[in-house]
């Protein structure tokens, strides 16, 4: 896919320091598969550090590394002038569109959103740049989109993919489970196709509004929430 310049999120490495009370087994965030992803030495942390307030008797867990989370956003639907547009933007292969969706509010959307991790890859889409309003019917730059992201999960290897489909708080609760659901249904069957190896396990689901990214109090963060995400582990 040929993703654009545009990195919204950084890798960012921390070193996670758990303190263990009374007993209790200490909680830390698990490393990646392989592990830590370079060879450097965890954070050295001075234990009589004053600083650290901790209680009698409490100890410092081993030190881990935090999974790294690469986040990259490409542009959307909207053109130079601003408003919205209601057509579908050029597929990935194409030129560059002007820029991520702009809201009658303002606010800019990006169309298509990619998050790498030493453990999984998540793509997601704009439910706009798939299909029409209320529609699961997907629009004629939709299947090239969906091919893109099929070249990585094969690139990938990945054994299992799971297609999510999420609204905004428009309408009834139980519409919104149908329209994500088919959504999410219809991207599924566009990778089947296009995959073809029938040993690719999927887990397709309409959560409806349900675990929103954004406020639904504005059209931004509406826009938002309305998405489509595909996500897969990454071969050991």
């Amino acid at each position: 896919m040929n993703w654009r310049e545009g990195v919204s999120g950084a890798a960012v490495l921390c070193a996670a320091a758990v303190l263990t009370l009374g007993g209790a087994p200490a909680a830390f965030a698990e490393d990646g598969p392989g592990g830590p992803a370079n060879d450097e030495p965890p954070v050295e942390i001075d234990v009589n550090s004053p600083k650290l307030l901790m209680r009698d008797g409490a100890t410092l867990a081993k030190p881990r590394v935090i999974d790294i989370v690469q986040v990259v956003e490409e542009g959307g639907l909207g053109g130079e002038g601003g408003a919205a547009s209601s057509s579908p933007p050029g597929g990935a292969s194409e030129s560059p569109s002007p820029g991520p969706t702009q809201t009658p509010g303002g606010g800019r959307v990006a169309e298509e959103r990619r998050e790498e991790s030493n453990e999984k890859t998540k793509f997601t889409l704009q439910a706009e740049v798939l299909f029409d309003k209320n529609s699961s019917k997907l629009n004629a730059k939709a299947n090239a989109r969906i091919a893109d992201i099929a070249a990585e999960i094969n690139k990938q290897k990945a054994s299992k993919v799971s297609v999510y489909g999420f609204t905004d708080n428009l309408g009834s609760y139980e519409n919104g489970v149908r329209l994500s659901q088919e959504r999410a249904e219809a991207v599924h069957k566009v990778l089947v196709k296009t995959l073809n190896d029938a040993s690719l396990r999927f887990d397709i689901r309409g959560y409806s509004e349900d675990y929103p990214i954004a406020s639904n109090a504005t059209e931004e963060g509406r826009a938002q929430n309305r998405r489509v995400e595909i996500s897969f582990s990454r071969a050991n």
